[in-house]
C-alpha cells in the first residue's frame, strides 16, 4: 500500500496547476486540501512563505455549524467563513489552486461559496 500523501499522477496534476498559480500579497493563492473527513482551505502569499488566512472543518468556529465534516455542505460554510475571513483582512482578489483535486464536488461548492461570500478569483 502506499503511504505516500499523494500517487505519482496526483503529484503531477499537483504540480501543473502549482506552476501556474502563484500567489502574492495583493493576490494570494486560495489552496485546498480535502481528505475523506474534513475540508481545509488557506490564502498564502508565495512571495514572503505566509499563511494569511485559513480554516478548516475542525476548528471550533464550524464544529457545530455542519452535521458530517466531509460534505459538500461543510464545503460551502468553509468557503464563506474563509471569505469573510479575507475580507476583514482587506483580501478581495485571490488565485483558486485546485491542488491535485479536480474541480467538482466539494471543492467546486468551496469556491463557489467564496465568489458568493465576495471574494474574487
Amino acid at each position: 500500500m502506499n503511504t505516500q500523501r499523494y500517487t505519482k499522477a496526483a503529484k503531477r496534476r499537483q504540480q501543473r496547476v502549482r506552476k501556474k498559480v502563484q500567489g502574492t500579497a495583493e493576490r494570494p493563492r486560495l489552496s485546498v486540501f480535502r481528505s475523506n473527513r474534513h475540508i481545509y482551505a488557506q490564502l498564502i502569499d508565495d512571495t514572503a512563505g505566509v499563511t494569511l488566512v485559513a480554516t478548516n472543518t475542525q476548528s471550533k468556529a464550524l464544529r457545530d455549524q455542519v452535521e458530517h465534516a466531509g460534505s459538500k455542505k461543510a464545503a460551502e460554510v468553509v468557503g464563506e467563513l474563509l471569505a469573510k475571513k479575507a475580507l476583514d483582512v482587506g483580501i478581495k482578489c485571490v488565485r483558486f489552486d485546485r491542488g491535485p483535486y479536480r474541480y467538482h464536488g466539494r471543492v467546486k461548492s468551496l469556491a463557489d461559496a467564496a465568489r458568493k461570500a465576495g471574494l474574487a478569483f
